[in-house]
């Protein structure tokens, strides 16, 4: 899924969730651990402690063990995702990719575009609207061309776009016949890595955010 993201371009690399601290758990099961054994030692000979008091402990013994590995085991699977965060970083930051978006935010400057090049048309119709749903640009994209852009320019030619969001739709067509419609794939730079309900989400210099699954990194051969 993609979304227009307002702080998409923080060079910021993020990660949600927080570590856990083990130490205040360890303290409490080591501070059990020795009041469990003095009471053991210390417990009078002709009325030794209930049976039922001494399993209800143990349980609770048992309970905190449980807790101290519980523990350990979430800050090592923190640990492995900040690990992954940073190698995803290193591979992802600063490169071009193509985010398949069927909303642009126009600020002035050119906005750059691929078809997605898996699929097969001889002819493709760029049509622009604006938020009310009006069309403001329409042109044939020139076939021989990998990237195409859309400068603002509008239909009656008076004057470009106003900044906004602005929604491209192309349709492509084979032999005159519309095959199929699809998202524009836009050109866009990864400023920063974040996780979103277990995904790993990508924020573009052209505020579109989509998960590392549904962008296409552009070589930079």
């Amino acid at each position: 899924m993609t979304e227009i993201n307002p702080v998409a371009s923080s060079t910021a690399t993020t990660t949600t969730g927080s570590a856990v601290n083990s130490q205040t758990i360890s303290e409490d099961f080591d501070t059990f651990l020795q009041l469990l054994t003095a009471q053991i030692q210390n417990q009078d000979p002709l009325a030794p402690i209930d049976s039922t008091q001494f399993v209800e402990q143990l349980a609770t013994f048992s309970s905190l063990e449980q807790q101290v590995q519980t523990n350990d085991t979430l800050e090592s699977i923190a640990s492995m995702i900040g690990d992954l965060h940073s190698v995803l970083a290193s591979e992802w930051l600063g490169e071009e990719v193509a985010v398949a978006s069927k909303y642009v935010a126009y600020e002035g400057s050119p906005v750059e575009f691929e078809v997605n090049p898996a699929l097969s048309y001889d002819q493709a119709v760029l049509t622009v609207t604006d938020t009310q749903g009006q069309t403001v640009w329409q042109e044939v994209l020139d076939p021989n061309a990998e990237r195409h852009q859309w400068s603002g320019s509008v239909l009656d030619q008076k004057a470009g776009a106003p900044d906004g969001i602005y929604a491209f739709q192309l349709d492509l067509l084979q032999g005159g016949q519309r095959v199929a419609t699809s998202d524009a794939e836009i050109i866009s730079k990864v400023t920063n890595l974040a996780t979103e309900d277990g995904q790993i989400r990508l924020g573009t210099d052209t505020r579109l955010t989509a998960d590392l699954t549904d962008v296409r990194k552009i070589s930079s051969d």
